[in-house]
């Protein structure tokens, strides 16, 4: 069983993080590059930076940001935000980042998947999925969570692996910075449905949801924000928790 991975989220907008609850009411959490640093030394397996409000105007500060943490860091990290095309990819990933991840530009562009796993590889191809329940229902949202589409979460996943994703980051925005613990029933749902490793999104508040995700979803990762940004939890005190209930971490 391969060990499982522990990647704070940095969620940029104008080269700063910000960390909000249910995908609002954003707050400053700090510097990306330094706090890149911090988890970096502190034991994270990944970063994953997501540029909230990326638009073309932006694109140079965003390769800019990459290239700082490509400097500063020695782990692998993923960038999302504003990926519309293999140029856009080629780009980010040539100025120094690991894997890129695509997320409402694939929904609107499904075939951007498919272009871009045979472009790079499906190992430098992560699609990310904003779900929230609607009348029992979990459902794909776009736009930071700001458009809610028709197209259901589980045919979403299934086809983006079928085109090449090479792994799925799903963030459930009714539990996103609420802090009350990841959505450990869907999550089982859907890796149980999934061969690309899963990436657990929105909830953690403490080191037991973790433990819990980890147990009772079998996800290949877990992904938290906030709890690391304001020093909530320590990377190293997670894993020694997490290593005491028998869940192997790098």
């Amino acid at each position: 069983m391969l060990a499982k991975r522990i990647i704070p989220c940095l969620d940029v907008k104008d080269g700063r993080t910000v960390k909000g609850v249910n995908f609002v009411d954003l707050r400053d959490a700090g510097d990306p590059v330094e706090l890149a640093w911090q988890y970096s030394r502190q034991g994270a397996d990944e970063l994953v930076f997501l540029d909230i409000t990326a638009t073309h105007e932006r694109r140079k500060t965003t390769v800019e940001l990459v290239k700082a943490v490509a400097r500063q860091v020695n782990i692998p990290f993923t960038i999302g935000g504003g990926i519309n095309e293999l140029a856009d990819a080629d780009t980010l990933l040539h100025s120094g980042a690991d894997k890129i991840s695509i997320n409402s530009a694939a929904v609107r562009n499904p075939a951007l998947i498919d272009q871009l796993a045979m472009a790079f590889g499906i190992q430098f191809v992560v699609v990310a999925v904003d779900t929230r329940r609607v009348d029992g229902r979990n459902y794909v949202h776009l736009n930071g969570g700001r458009l809610t589409t028709d197209i259901q979460t589980e045919d979403w996943i299934k086809e983006a692996e079928s085109r090449g994703a090479g792994e799925i980051l799903l963030t459930s925005m009714d539990h996103d910075g609420t802090k009350n613990g990841f959505d450990c029933d869907f999550l089982m749902k859907i890796n149980g449905e999934l061969s690309i490793p899963l990436i657990a999104s929105g909830g953690a508040g403490n080191k037991q949801h973790f433990v819990d995700v980890f147990r009772q979803s079998s996800v290949d990762a877990a992904l938290a924000a906030s709890v690391f940004h304001y020093g909530e939890i320590l990377i190293p005190d997670l894993k020694g928790e997490l290593r005491q209930h028998g869940i192997e971490v790098r």
